[in-house]
């Protein structure tokens, strides 16, 4: 399978091409999954002098790596607010201490490597009503006792310098975030893995796994023998090669459209200062300019991973909604892509057995996080496991009303969430 037929994937950077496994090799770690979990474990490991192979059932970032919105927001899917009322002053303080870490990883990974992403910085939260900007200023102070001290709030005015449209009332501005080109990312990181020694194939799924003292991963045509392995398959695992990671997460499809290239004055009259942006809401819009003045908008969710027939058609009127001065404006991409829903919102890490580690559901924050996720199970390969069990102690329930009545369920709730929303409540 090839990338799918994304604004992405039609500006990719170009680099070898990486074979199909079709023998039996050996090697210290076998990472499943070549997205920003697989590469940023393997590229951590391989630097620390690891013996690397990661197996892609596709293409290097061909999941929700290649596919995101570019968005470089830091924290967890549920703030740390969240964290301290439900886990504990413990956790909050371990997971509290790592949040702006996934953000300071690609930062060093982007300038260490040469990667070529066209990283640019500051991301805002953007406020619809009088609550959601009340929660901002409480994140803000949330934020700031736990390090981050580059945060501005944006009152009606400060906003309207920042994005041209009437729908906000103010916001936050992270300048520890930003936006950038996330399949040359994960590319880039590929090639940095190669750099050091390590090896990927490509078209190289996963179908069987040997557990045991050396744990052996059948792909169709070959087989890798390991002293460790990481899942890192997220929202593209197939229930039948492991349905201990599938019954706890739920994949779920978002979707994005990019405009034709817009003029210079008009895309910058759009969004003056070039920051990434995503809303308020529960079932969050968000938007962007690319490196060619194009816009990229997202948004929306599909329970489930089922795939719409008309993916301009559901994103449309939300981009005309906040820009009602693009109406006429063509679009020359759209497309969707799976994330991972846990039922917490938090994201699940563990070990089944000695060895044996699991990396997923980063329930739609996953390009800081997952970079922060290959730190930390490197971490724990080299016996240093307290930042990985900080995760791997928060619970991790499976959906209710199992697999069939699990997406009605979650649908459910959602309207719930987004009639408070659209009220403002």
């Amino acid at each position: 399978m090839d990338h799918v037929n994304s604004y992405y994937a039609a500006t990719a950077n170009t680099f070898a091409a990486w074979p199909t496994l079709q023998d039996t090799i050996e090697c210290d770690v076998c990472v499943i999954g070549a997205g920003f979990t697989g590469l940023s474990s393997a590229l951590f490991l391989t630097e620390a002098g690891f013996d690397v192979v990661v197996l892609e059932a596709a293409r290097v970032g061909f999941g929700a790596s290649g596919r995101n919105g570019g968005q470089v927001v830091n924290s967890y899917s549920r703030d740390i607010d969240v964290i301290e009322k439900h886990y504990g002053q413990e956790s909050a303080r371990m997971l509290g201490s790592m949040m702006f870490e996934g953000a300071e990883i690609i930062h060093d990974r982007i300038d260490r490597y040469a990667i070529n992403c066209d990283y640019r910085p500051g991301g805002i939260f953007a406020a619809l009503n009088a609550r959601q900007m009340a929660h901002l200023r409480q994140q803000k102070e949330r934020w700031q006792r736990y390090g981050n001290h580059q945060l501005e709030l944006l009152d009606e005015t400060g906003i309207r310098r920042e994005i041209a449209s009437e729908r906000f009332v103010g916001g936050l501005l992270d300048k520890r975030g930003g936006h950038l080109h996330p399949l040359n990312l994960a590319l880039g990181e590929a090639e940095a893995i190669r750099r050091h020694g390590g090896r990927i194939y490509e078209r190289s799924a996963a179908v069987r796994v040997e557990h045991g003292a050396t744990k052996r991963v059948y792909t169709a045509e070959g087989c890798v023998q390991a002293k460790y392995i990481i899942w890192a398959t997220n929202a593209y695992l197939t229930p039948d090669v492991e349905p201990r990671l599938t019954k706890r997460s739920m994949p779920c499809g978002s979707q994005i459209v990019v405009t034709e290239p817009l003029s210079n004055d008009l895309a910058l009259s759009l969004l003056p200062n070039n920051r990434c942006v995503e809303d308020c809401n529960y079932l969050l819009d968000y938007f962007r300019l690319t490196a060619d003045n194009r816009l990229l908008f997202g948004g929306g969710v599909i329970y489930g991973a089922r795939e719409p027939d008309d993916v301009i058609s559901l994103i449309r009127p939300k981009m005309l909604k906040t820009f009602p001065q693009l109406q006429g404006v063509k679009f020359d991409y759209a497309w969707s892509g799976n994330f991972l829903l846990t039922l917490s919102r938090m994201p699940q890490l563990g070990q089944f057995e000695e060895g044996e580690f699991y990396i997923q559901g980063d329930s739609g924050h996953g390009v800081t996080f997952t970079h922060l996720a290959g730190r930390l199970v490197t971490e724990a390969i080299r016996g240093e496991k307290q930042r990985f069990d900080a995760f791997a102690r928060l619970p991790q329930l499976p959906f209710p009303g199992g697999h069939r009545l699990r997406i009605p369920f979650t649908a459910i709730g959602a309207a719930w969430y987004a009639l408070r929303d659209r009220f403002g409540v």
